[in-house]
């Protein structure tokens, strides 16, 4: 029974008091992604960061790529447009994606549409 001052909660808002307070939010899941299993990032050989070189040198705005590069502890591939290459800052942006020339660790061409 509810009175005037306190009117009678609803089960689910009642429920919702007794559910545990997490007072390190976003603890579990820092622990989580310190414990996810990273690779180490390759060293390329000379000719390996000469033939990449060659690859960014003959791309152009609008080429569709893939690129496979380092980040957050993984290779990951990337498939876009190329939007920008910028030889000043070392960076290849696929649409949104910028992506360092230093962490690449391979570039294919697939079109030049």
């Amino acid at each position: 029974m509810g009175n005037k001052i306190h009117p009678k909660m609803d089960r689910e808002n009642r429920a919702k008091q007794f559910m545990p307070f997490d007072a390190l939010k976003g603890f579990r899941e820092a622990l989580a992604e310190k414990e996810r299993e990273t690779d180490a990032k390759k060293e390329l050989s000379e000719e390996r960061k000469a033939e990449l070189d060659r690859r960014l040198h003959i791309l152009r705005k609008g080429d569709m790529v893939t690129a496979e590069y380092f980040q957050n502890g993984v290779y990951t591939k990337e498939t876009g447009r190329v939007t920008k290459i910028d030889n000043t800052c070392r960076v290849l942006k696929l649409e949104e994606q910028e992506i360092p020339f230093d962490l690449l660790s391979d570039l294919f061409r697939i079109s030049n549409e």
